[in-house]
């Protein structure tokens, strides 16, 4: 019987030589700025290098791969585009951005297929012909453990979409509303909440209230500890953070401008279970997304 982890061992990263704010997702996301940097391209390039280097000191398992392409600026946000499972399922999404569905590559399936167990490729991504959407683990944070799949419902989030993939991984969706604080939805559900093996950091206050008691209740029924986020911890990218495990125990990844907006007491919360691991990445955070965006977990099993 396959143990289920919530932290996979291992990753897919990618690290963009042309990188840059991209354009076609400015309208929804309100944590992307149009690129200042004169050379973004090089100063993110650095950023993902020191990011695996960061990583892989940890103990982790990077798999790297380069993003030459002019034509995806959003290239280094893998987990948008694809997620695996430990029953072997490889799932591939159908994007919003009409330049991020060109993310999405033939090589790194072929990897993962020829190293992992892959027993049953999902894509859904013909389904953008439709205008139907789902953004990977961008739009839903699954707790590996507990068979759930938390999905914030917005253009880029479909909720019969979540539910016909949670049905195929056998997960249980649990669907809600979260706005920000001009009430525009949220365009990504791992913007303001993150499942660890032993804790769940969330905010709440983004959530309309009638739905919260259901969100406690899942993390109570699963054990975790739940750590309460402010919408100014969210614009920091608190909640953009992915336990891995590493060669000394599970660690929490997570950028420097989201460990710096923590307060003392919810760092001692995360550090009974898992290390904090800092990563300084402003260029890439400009763009809207932070660490856990920059990270495509590896559940499948070694072949």
């Amino acid at each position: 019987m396959t143990t289920i982890f919530q932290a996979p061992r291992a990753v897919v990263m990618i690290r963009p030589h042309h990188f840059t704010s991209n354009p076609q997702t400015m309208q929804d996301n309100a944590f992307q700025q149009a690129c200042s940097e004169n050379n973004p391209n090089n100063r993110a390039y650095v950023e993902v290098s020191n990011a695996v280097q960061a990583l892989e000191l940890a103990g982790v398992k990077v798999h790297l791969f380069e993003d030459t392409s002019t034509d995806t600026p959003d290239s280094v946000f893998p987990n948008n585009w694809f997620s695996t499972h430990s029953d072997g399922q490889l799932t591939i999404y159908p994007m919003y951005a009409l330049n991020r569905r060109l993310e999405i590559r033939r090589d790194v399936i072929d990897f993962l297929s020829a190293h992992y167990q892959v027993t049953n490729i999902n894509d859904y991504s013909h389904l953008t012909a439709e205008e139907i959407f789902l953004e990977g683990t961008g739009s839903m944070v699954i707790d590996h453990q507990a068979k759930v799949a938390y999905a914030v419902e917005s253009k880029r989030t479909n909720a019969v979409l979540v539910n016909q993939v949670c049905e195929q991984l056998g997960l249980q969706a649990e669907i809600f509303n979260a706005y920000d604080k001009n009430e525009v939805p949220v365009y990504h559900t791992n913007v303001l909440m993150c499942v660890a093996t032993d804790f769940a950091m969330i905010c709440l206050d983004m959530v309309p209230e009638y739905q919260r008691a259901q969100l406690i209740n899942r993390f109570t029924q699963s054990g975790h500890t739940l750590i309460a986020l402010s919408y100014q911890q969210i614009q920091h990218f608190c909640g953009n953070a992915i336990e891995l495990q590493g060669s000394m125990g599970r660690i929490l990844a997570l950028s420097t401008t989201a460990y710096q907006a923590l307060l003392p007491e919810q760092i001692a919360v995360i550090e009974k279970s898992a290390k904090l691991v800092a990563i300084d990445i402003p260029t890439i955070e400009a763009a809207g997304g932070s660490v856990r965006c920059m990270i495509a977990g590896v559940h499948l099993n070694n072949r």
